[in-house]
């Protein structure tokens, strides 16, 4: 099979090269796309410093479960409250002498949304004593799944 590269009768040829403009192109791409930055969504949580000394005597204080459901619920130490009343718990854990740790345990299925607006009360109450209980079990679940 032959290739055509114009006339044989010595005339210029008149359709333009676009082998080298496509190329040119998929490389432009190829760098847009390696350039696009990870897409994160994050929920930003000033977390408290630790304490590098150790009180000599460690008392044990209450500690208090939030968790949050499927069914968009929040539950307070096992008692369904709403946003309101967890603004007024938060108040008062915080002005205890001994702040009690806050423990956030969401369901798997609980809305990202409801967690989010969560976190948010959470923060802009100032509780100090804050973790997130629950994440071991979902160590593995991407694994097996």
């Amino acid at each position: 099979m032959a290739m055509s590269g114009g006339k044989d009768d010595g005339a210029p040829m008149m359709e333009m090269n676009m082998t080298p403009l496509i190329d040119v192109l998929l490389v432009l791409l190829i760098m847009f796309i390696i350039t696009i930055p990870v897409a994160t969504h994050a929920v930003n949580i000033d977390l408290p410093a630790p304490d590098p000394t150790p009180p000599d005597v460690i008392v044990e204080p209450d500690k208090n479960k939030l968790v949050l459901t499927q069914t968009d619920e929040i539950l307070w130490n096992g008692n369904a409250i709403n946003q309101g009343q967890l603004v007024t718990l938060l108040q008062q854990s915080t002005q205890m002498s001994v702040e009690p740790e806050l423990q956030f345990e969401p369901e798997p299925l609980a809305s990202y949304e409801l967690a989010a607006r969560v976190l948010q009360v959470i923060k802009a109450s100032g509780v100090t004593k804050f973790g997130f209980v629950g994440n071991e079990r979902y160590r593995t679940f991407g694994a097996s799944g």
